[in-house]
């Protein structure tokens, strides 16, 4: 049995509205948008971009023994453990 689907809606800018025009099925592309964008969130600031006192503490204490590098692969920036 299939879940009962809810309707959200938000507001948009026209901007926004504007680059939606084109999009085939908005609604699938909207759907996809955010479950990607929740599965690529920070799972320490959750996306805020903004560590709390204590997260900062927490993140300062890891750094002592880790350090932030460059993937030498994919170019990303990345933990690596200091042995």
């Amino acid at each position: 049995m299939k879940k009962k689907q809810e309707i959200i809606s938000f507001k948009a800018d026209a901007t926004l509205k504007e680059a939606l025009t084109g999009v085939h099925n908005r609604s699938e592309f909207i759907r996809d948008a955010i479950l990607s964008a929740l599965e690529n969130t920070c799972p320490l600031c959750h996306g805020t971009g903004i560590l709390s006192p204590s997260q900062k503490e927490h993140m300062t204490k890891f750094l002592a023994s880790h350090s932030l590098e460059q993937c030498q692969e994919c170019q990303e920036t990345v933990f690596r453990c200091r042995k």
